[in-house]
């Protein structure tokens, strides 16, 4: 970008900044959504319920080495929350877990990307979840990888100890009541 370059963002859109420029984050849609939104009900009201830390939703940015990341959802460890509390606007630091849903127009080269810039920033642990193939990838390291399906539960114990969750629980469909 020129230094005499004006860009207008749509502020009806999220962006992340990478590399100093804004990148807009693909909206997933309702299934993209509706996976996001069941994790975060599963792994929040366990790390509330443990006392364990904080996890945040898609609207919580993050400084990712150069760059300003959106994870879909995230942890970040109470050991590691300042006494001061939650910051007003983006976190400093980055987080110990990101979590990643795949879009149905994501690149496979950028979501790589993202998932090495958050390992080279500190982030601990990366899950990678696939609606189209229905499995979550958990990165312990950017080559170091373990991939689960329906038939598994989804867990972290050296993250977030004793929390379990089946794979088949993020993607159940809601039901339909006749009524």
């Amino acid at each position: 970008m020129d230094a005499g370059t004006e860009v207008t963002l749509d502020p009806e859109k999220e962006y992340e900044l990478v590399i100093g420029h804004p990148e807009e984050k693909q909206m997933g849609g309702a299934r993209h959504g509706g996976i996001g939104a069941r994790l975060l009900v599963r792994l929040g009201g366990y790390v509330e319920a443990h006392k364990l830390g904080a996890v945040y939703g898609p609207d919580t940015s993050y400084q990712i080495g150069p760059n300003e990341r959106i994870p879909d959802v995230s942890f970040v460890s109470a050991s590691r929350i300042p006494f001061d509390g939650e910051p007003q606007g983006i976190w400093p630091i980055a987080p110990d877990l990101a979590v990643e849903i795949v879009s149905p127009n994501d690149l496979y080269e950028k979501v790589l990307t993202k998932i090495e810039d958050y390992f080279r920033a500190g982030v601990r642990q990366v899950w990678l979840i696939s609606p189209e193939h229905r499995t979550v990838t958990i990165y312990r390291t950017p080559t170091q990888l373990t991939i689960l399906t329906e038939a598994e539960d989804l867990s972290c114990d050296d993250l977030i100890p004793g929390f379990r969750c089946p794979v088949v629980d993020l993607f159940r469909q809601p039901l339909r009541v006749n009524t």
